[in-house]
């Protein structure tokens, strides 16, 4: 027997969201945009009204308002997103508890074994919807299928507010007339190399030489080729599974282009502040580090590394300079640092460094005891000081815009 899965994407989310909260911004051209003083002046989300003139996620709010001159403007609100998020997600939860998040507008559930209780797949898909729409005055599209591929693309067919059955009666008609770009795990370097192959929809993908594609791609290739012909086995993970924490990062834009050694180190210690107490919060420690630059001119650049297995600011922050001064060029825009390979609860993995670990992690919670009782600006960075090209960042703002 096939599984029945779901794949429900809240429509325009973060758009939404602010017209829910302010009814009287419904009817009406509207933007997610960030600050313009603090170089985030670009579109976030749009709703359809706004959608329909032309305006694309990324534009700029100038290029926004020549497209359409009527055009509201709302600053994002972070908190509030993540509150609507964690709210929908627990509504799924009333139908199944195999919900996997797709980011914070999306999601699969596995509504298999719930089929008894409310119906086939696309019966519970319009309840969910239903539901939606009653409790949070938003939209979702959901597609339904025998699998998380086909869901995921039948939710991207009809918007908004619609439900998408691709069965194994249908998936042929349906997906493989679709872009191949469509697909998850092709992006535009697949693409352009699955062009070279003459191959351009799903039903190319679907009938190539799955040893061409083998060879072209490696093990990735094999994997959307079987995507494509329906015969993906992925499942869906229960709810506080897919939660479990991979990684802790944080990025940032500066309000000015970083061009010296200490606008860098000011700025990685800041964040490398961030991500060590995140870190303490979730109880993890890491031992793999990343450093992405995006550079003046929007082209970018990343290295990776190992570090000691710690969650402490000042060797974050040192690891992370030392990449970053070794790919860093030309000035930059955008830096941000990542944490991976995670441990959970209080085990370290042994090295030379293991008492400077420790003492650096001590002085950390001894920091993080004062904020706690005098406030977060109790104590802080020395480098911070009469910087002006940093600006607080809350957890919030992690859960950046993807396609809202």
């Amino acid at each position: 027997m096939d599984k029945v899965i779901l794949h429900s994407d809240l429509n325009n989310f973060y758009a939404s969201v602010e017209c829910a909260v302010c009814p009287e911004l419904r009817g009406k051209p509207l933007i997610v945009a960030g600050s313009k003083e603090k170089r985030h002046g670009i579109v976030l989300a749009k709703n359809e009204i706004a959608k329909s003139h032309g305006i694309k996620t990324g534009d700029t709010i100038w290029q926004a308002k020549q497209k359409c001159p009527a055009l509201v403007a709302v600053p994002p609100h972070f908190d509030l997103y993540m509150s609507y998020s964690e709210q929908i997600f627990e509504l799924y939860t009333e139908f199944t508890d195999l919900v996997e998040p797709f980011g914070p507008d999306e999601c699969w559930l596995d509504v298999t074994g719930s089929m008894h209780l409310f119906g086939d797949g696309k019966q519970i898909a319009d309840k969910i919807r239903a539901e939606i729409k009653n409790r949070f005055a938003l939209t979702a599209s959901v597609g339904v299928s025998f699998n998380k591929v086909f869901a995921k693309m039948g939710s991207d067919i009809k918007k908004p507010d619609a439900t998408t059955v691709i069965d194994r009666d249908n998936f042929r008609s349906i997906i493989w007339k679709l872009p191949v770009s469509d697909m998850l795990m092709v992006g535009k370097k697949t693409a352009e190399k699955l062009d070279g192959l003459n191959i351009h929809t799903v039903g190319d993908l679907a009938n190539a030489d799955s040893g061409a594609l083998t060879k072209l791609l490696g093990v990735n290739g094999m994997s959307i080729y079987k995507s494509a012909r329906g015969e993906d086995t992925t499942p869906v993970r229960k709810y506080h599974l897919s939660r479990e924490i991979k990684s802790v990062g944080h990025g940032m834009t500066a309000v000015k282009d970083i061009t010296t050694e200490e606008d860098a180190r000011t700025l990685i210690l800041y964040l490398s502040d961030l991500i060590a107490a995140r870190m303490r919060k979730y109880g993890v420690r890491g031992c793999g580090i990343s450093v992405h630059v995006r550079y003046y001119d929007l082209s970018s650049e990343s290295k990776q590394a190992t570090m000691p297995t710690t969650c402490a600011s000042s060797i974050i922050a040192e690891h992370a300079l030392k990449l970053y001064l070794s790919i860093a060029n030309k000035p930059a825009r955008t830096i941000t640092v990542t944490i991976f390979n995670l441990t959970h609860g209080d085990c370290q993995q042994l090295s030379f460094f293991g008492d400077d670990v420790e003492k650096a992690e001590k002085l950390d919670k001894a920091i993080a005891s004062i904020r706690a009782k005098y406030g977060k600006k109790s104590v802080g960075l020395a480098a911070m000081i009469e910087q002006d090209f940093i600006y607080d960042k809350s957890d919030a703002e992690d859960f950046l815009p993807f396609k809202r």
